[in-house]
């Protein structure tokens, strides 16, 4: 059976330091200090689940757990809470990779709204168990706004690999 969704347009390999640098910038936008907004997605977790999904052999849980530590400490959180999320996110989208590329775009972000979910639910179990506060309902909600960007994400993180329309005869390929 062929996916629903073929292409004439070939990726080219993803480059590590463009991987690295979605990573940094992603951190970097979950950094910056807009105070106790719901409604704001995970950036390092979409991102995360994104490399985990496309190079789940280059991208994993020992970059989860990193990337866990420095929002820990940039957040001033539980110390793990990141950390532990974001490993069983990588898991789990590294699991799931080629089961979710099958699928069409949107389909793929009905796939990625229950693993965000799941994320956002172990840092809220651990935040509880820590003795914080609730911090509402709509701390839920992340997720969804996570999964209303896996759209335009993944053009904007693809844009780099997509090989030319035009043939060049001057290259092989």
């Amino acid at each position: 059976m062929q996916p629903t969704h073929s292409s004439n347009r070939i990726l080219l390999p993803a480059k590590g330091w463009f991987i690295f640098l979605t990573l940094i910038v992603a951190l970097f936008l979950d950094m910056i200090p807009v105070g106790r907004a719901p409604l704001l997605p995970d950036f390092v977790a979409l991102t995360l689940a994104f490399w985990c999904v496309r190079e789940p052999l280059r991208v994993g849980m020992s970059a989860a757990f990193l990337l866990g530590i420095a929002m820990d400490v940039s957040s001033g959180s539980i110390m793990g809470q990141h950390s532990l999320a974001y490993v069983l996110l990588a898991y789990a989208a590294g699991g799931l990779s080629k089961r979710i590329l099958w699928f069409p775009l949107a389909q793929q972000a009905l796939h990625i709204l229950p693993l965000l979910a799941g994320t956002q639910l172990v840092m809220f179990v651990a935040r509880m168990i820590g003795g914080g506060e609730f911090p509402g309902v709509f701390y839920f909600f992340s997720s969804v706004t996570s999964t209303l960007l896996w759209y335009p994400l993944n053009y904007l993180l693809l844009l780099p690999q997509f090989q030319p329309l035009e043939k060049d005869e001057n290259r092989p390929i």
